[in-house]
């Protein structure tokens, strides 16, 4: 059973985080909307090319522990959970590595076309959608999933709405366990300005042109 989140401390204060911040992502999906719509269309279709859905939701955790359906492209074949549950009880160092991380390096559920558009990060484009409805932000924590709350160890993710891009994203990335994005939420939460969204997001242009992600 999944309890209440971890008491949290009070949260910093600005102007900035208390609106400008909304604000602003708000302007940049409406400027970047005759870019992103045209190519977010494109990339469906070629998700479409597998006789498939082009697009995937999921429930998350949101400010204030409340869910929240995030979008993606569909980067997995049909039935994933299935297969995802049937490859780990078949091989015990990817059950370590999933209970470690909640990644795989070598997911048998990633299509062909999946695995390029989380290479470079393309699946997370709908996510301007939740950006738009204020379940997200630009720039914030990673978004976990439902089932990951309870081994989550910090309390700041719960103040602040999760981002397509974050300062966990842009450093270890792959490179740390589940509960090591924490101490990532919590330093973000205490140097959360203009800045440090803007250094943040043009770092993420940096990280995608590397195609570090799976």
């Amino acid at each position: 059973m999944i309890g209440p989140e971890p008491r949290r401390q009070p949260a910093p204060t600005g102007i900035y985080r208390a609106g400008f911040k909304r604000m602003l992502d708000l302007v940049l999906v409406v400027v970047s909307a005759p870019f992103s719509v045209p190519l977010i269309l494109l990339l469906a279709l070629l998700v479409m090319t597998d006789g498939h859905r082009p697009f995937y939701t999921q429930l998350r955790v949101g400010r204030n522990g409340k869910s929240f359906r995030l979008w993606k492209l569909r980067t997995m074949v049909p039935d994933a959970d299935r297969i995802l549950e049937e490859y780990l009880a078949r091989n015990p160092v990817a059950r370590l590595e999933w209970n470690a991380t909640q990644k795989l390096k070598c997911d048998p559920r990633i299509t062909p076309v999946g695995r390029l558009l989380r290479k470079i990060s393309l699946d997370e484009l709908p996510q301007l959608i939740n950006v738009l409805n204020g379940t997200m932000s630009l720039v914030g924590p990673r978004p976990m999933m439902v089932s990951q709350k309870p081994f989550y160890p910090g309390t700041a993710y719960y103040d602040l709405r999760p981002g397509i891009t974050g300062l966990w994203q842009i450093s270890d990335r792959n490179d740390c366990d589940f509960a090591g994005r924490a101490p990532y939420d919590e330093r973000y939460h205490q140097v959360l300005s203009f800045w440090t969204d803007l250094v943040i997001l043009l770092r993420t242009v940096a990280v995608v042109l590397r195609g570090t992600g799976y």
